[in-house]
């Protein structure tokens, strides 16, 4: 199996079958890889480190998921209680993040299991107690009114942008826009919640947050762990090509996100949080 330059996707000799044919060709697959993240906390020479968690995650973008990953479970709260994030050099599939010498890891809900799968980010968890995260950005105000326009350019923006995807149909995206529309950031990975955490690691790296002033998209459905991920960056809106969940519509009710599903060229479906979205009746 031959990596390509982009490091998101491997070709792999397959044979192709149709009715009356066969016949042996390239093909290019989503690459997926484990991940472990590492937490260092301490003072100098009382350090000690332990690994948080292993994802399944496609290469790239590794430390802005790393941060995200910690941010959406709310290990930490801010960039400024980090010291360093960083690959480690020994193994390209470990990256370390150090707090700052007074700062304490925020891991109160114990019995947490770590361990994430690229199709499920909350399958690892060991109880139903450890699922449930708070944002403080929960409970802000806002005064947003969006045209249902906005939205409608949204779908062609992705498809320009999510070129990984058109090679594979593997890989899952996560896009920011502002409120006029305007592309901001994408992240790939073949775990939603992963592109996700890539994305809203970006974010915090730079310092970015809250999230409230722009428009979140995803290339896939909507699950309740997006909608919480969305929730810790102050994220108001979510927008879905694919459905959402049962629970995800209740969290975004309950965080008062306003959700949209079966985003296609001129028409979508509100599941909650109406009130922003500017329609004719």
């Amino acid at each position: 199996m031959q990596l390509t330059e982009n490091n998101l996707v491997a070709l792999a000799n397959v044979r192709k079958v149709t009715a009356n044919q066969s016949v042996e060709t390239d093909d290019q697959l989503a690459i997926e890889e484990p991940l472990e993240i590492q937490l260092r906390v301490g003072g100098a020479g009382s350090q000690s480190h332990t690994s948080i968690s292993v994802t399944m995650r496609t290469p790239g973008n590794d430390e802005e998921l790393a941060v995200g990953f910690l941010f959406t479970e709310d290990i930490i709260q801010t960039i400024d209680q980090v010291a360093e994030v960083k690959t480690v050099s020994n193994g390209e599939n470990t990256v370390m993040i150090t707090l700052r010498e007074n700062e304490k890891p925020y891991l109160q809900k114990k019995g947490r299991n770590f361990y994430t799968t690229s199709s499920c980010g909350v399958c690892g968890k060991s109880s139903i107690d450890s699922i449930r995260t708070t944002s403080v950005y929960q409970h802000t105000s806002d005064d947003i009114q969006l045209e249902a326009e906005v939205f409608y350019r949204l779908h062609d923006s992705l498809n320009k942008k999510q070129i990984a995807f058109e090679c594979t149909g593997g890989l899952h995206a996560s896009a920011l826009f502002d409120l006029l529309g305007n592309f901001i950031m994408l992240r790939e990975d073949v775990g939603r919640h992963n592109a996700l955490d890539k994305v809203i690691g970006a974010a915090v790296l730079a310092n970015k947050l809250p999230l409230n002033k722009t428009i979140l998209l995803l290339s896939g459905r909507t699950s309740f762990e997006l909608i919480q991920k969305a929730s810790m960056a102050g994220i108001k809106i979510v927008v879905a090509i694919g459905a959402p969940s049962s629970l995800a519509v209740q969290l975004a009710k309950e965080f008062d996100i306003t959700l949209i599903g079966f985003l296609r060229e001129r028409r979508f479906n509100i599941y909650a949080g109406g009130g922003r979205v500017k329609v004719e009746s």
